[in-house]
């Protein structure tokens, strides 16, 4: 199940590293649209677009120079993908060394976050993806390291670029909602998810899953026999996870949404309980076809 995303971290193993001079690319760049890309994740492509909707996008900007004690040098580039249910981030580098003829490809890892108004809005890993906020304009900062193949460039640094998008944010076509949000220790309660499909695209089936935190002890249970807890381990295995529920629903439509009660027993250890449903999005015979959205987390008290 999906977590939050944590708050920016340093580099493992950074003091080991050799120290970069970062010569930062300042100010904002014009937008502009570059060649569409493919979506980042396989689990949440985006539908075709329609008449008058922006296409899928790249748009970069220069985000730093690294510079080592002797002749490293990185350009490195941020970038963002928008036009999908997902915002990507990337930072792609450029590596040379001075006095030495080769030819260097770059690979750059690191973390990120991103900025909107003076607002945090998200962070994660190098490369990344995160729920598309919106249009508008974002600062991002990366903290990287970039190496070399063959070796030779190997610096890290904090760059930092400015970047405009404008697609704009696609309407949510599913919807999930539940009646409580609070679980009890020590007790089991009922609760009632409602899964709702709004848009016209698309078809009815969708997967609904929970899962709450093993070690507490946690067990979701139901007498809707579109769900089961799921089965682990090797066959003739029939363990199953009783910490989680995964339902199969296939008569979702516009104006009739698929409801799907459950019971929650919480021991004297608290758990969280959390929930995502898996749809389809119409792609004809793609392969990467599905879409995930997050669903309610409860909370234990």
């Amino acid at each position: 199940m999906p977590t939050r995303p944590t708050i920016l971290k340093s580099l493992a193993g950074a003091a080991l590293l050799p120290l970069a001079l970062v010569t930062p690319a300042w100010g904002q760049p014009t937008p502009a649209r570059s060649a569409p890309s493919a979506p980042s994740a396989p689990s949440a492509p985006s539908a075709p677009s329609r008449a008058g909707e922006e296409p899928p996008s790249t748009l970069c900007a220069p985000a730093g120079t690294l510079r080592g004690a002797h002749g490293q040098l990185a350009v490195v580039s941020v970038c963002l993908g928008s036009g999908t249910p997902q915002l990507t981030v990337s930072a792609p580098a450029s590596c040379r060394r001075a006095g030495v003829r080769v030819r260097y490809t770059c690979r750059t890892e690191g973390t990120w976050t991103a900025h909107r108004a003076g607002r945090t809005l998200a962070t994660g890993t190098l490369p990344d993806a995160q729920e598309y906020p919106g249009p508008g304009t974002y600062d991002v900062t990366a903290d990287v390291r970039v190496r070399s193949a063959p070796a030779g460039v190997d610096l890290r640094g904090t760059v930092e670029a400015t970047l405009t998008v404008t697609a704009p944010k696609a309407k949510p076509t599913h919807a999930v909602t539940v009646d409580r949000t609070t679980l009890r220790r020590n007790a089991t309660t009922t609760l009632t998810y409602t899964v709702r499909r709004d848009g016209d695209e698309g078809d009815g089936s969708a997967r609904l899953g929970l899962i709450g935190e093993a070690a507490t002890g946690v067990r979701i249970a139901t007498d809707d026999a579109r769900c089961v807890n799921p089965l682990v381990g090797r066959s003739p295995s029939n363990t199953r996870l009783r910490h989680s529920l995964d339902c199969a629903l296939t008569t979702l439509q516009p104006g009739h949404p698929e409801k799907v009660k459950v019971r929650v027993t919480v021991g004297p250890d608290c758990s969280t309980v959390v929930s995502k449903l898996g749809y389809w999005v119409p792609r004809g015979q793609s392969l990467y076809t599905g879409a995930m959205l997050a669903g309610p987390a409860l909370t234990c008290v």
